[in-house]
């Protein structure tokens, strides 16, 4: 069996472009599309976020409260992860890992949906969920993972800044903090299209990657900067196909399941 990467989506979030570029976006609305992922591995699957919640389907509102207003899901029944799965074939039993590359309302819709899987995440991510600053406080909801029934494995920040899940280097996860302390980004080797580098939020566009724009929400400008110049870098070292977290345009260029990579 070999490594294979599933790009799936969510749905989309409709909010002001000043959500997306900080200082040079304004009040007009766009919508992002909500990527997430699943690795193919012979060791088990890997679900990387899993998106929007399933519950945002039905009623945002009565989950999210008013940030559904600011940050509007346009999600229907059946885009949720699990049910993308079903209908690959892949049983919620048969998934090993949930990586989440943060814990922000939109990239948790994985956690406690796999009972086989250990979830995992940075320290320092989870610990800021928990007590957030005021301005990050509507980006996190604690019953999302507030979950301790569930398999954990914490990445300390004395950790090496890379995590290598199946200790094979085809699945690693990078610490890229700046769009939040403990933001993890990820690169997966495949063994159809070679390396894939998953920016997720620590690249949100592409016109960050281009260092044209700071993304919208940021708790560290410095460090969102110095996140991406390093994935740059590592995106020439290894030759790697780039995919931004929420860019409306590149989204629509990339295979989406079945397909893979």
């Amino acid at each position: 069996m070999d490594v294979r990467l599933y790009m799936f989506q969510s749905g989309s979030l409709q909010c002001k472009a000043r959500s997306v570029y900080l200082n040079c976006g304004g009040d007009e609305d766009i919508v992002i599309p909500v990527p997430w992922y699943l690795v193919s591995h012979p060791k088990g699957y890997v679900v990387i976020d899993g998106g929007l919640p399933a519950i945002c389907a039905r009623d945002p509102e009565s989950h999210w409260g008013a940030v559904s207003k600011e940050l509007t899901p346009i999600f229907s029944e059946g885009e949720d992860c699990v049910s993308q799965l079903d209908r690959l074939g892949i049983a919620q039993r048969d998934v090993r890992y949930v990586l989440l590359s943060h814990l922000h309302i939109d990239h948790v819709g994985a956690i406690g949906n796999f009972p086989n899987a250990t979830h995992i995440v940075q320290r320092r991510e989870m610990s800021y969920a928990y007590l957030p600053d005021w301005f990050a406080a509507g980006s996190y909801l604690r019953r999302d993972f507030d979950r301790p029934e569930l398999s954990w494995h914490v990445i300390e920040d004395e950790a090496p800044d890379s995590f290598d899940l199946y200790g094979d280097g085809s699945v690693l996860a990078l610490r890229t903090p700046g769009h939040t302390p403990g933001h993890q980004s990820f690169l997966i080797t495949t063994s159809k299209s070679g390396p894939v580098l998953l920016g997720v939020d620590a690249v949100d566009t592409m016109d960050h990657w281009a260092e044209r724009a700071l993304p919208g929400y940021v708790c560290s400008s410095i460090d969102a900067a110095r996140s991406v110049r390093m994935l740059r870098m590592l995106a020439v070292q290894r030759d790697a196909i780039i995919v931004p977290g929420h860019d409306s345009v590149a989204w629509q260029n990339y295979q989406k399941a079945p397909e893979f990579y």
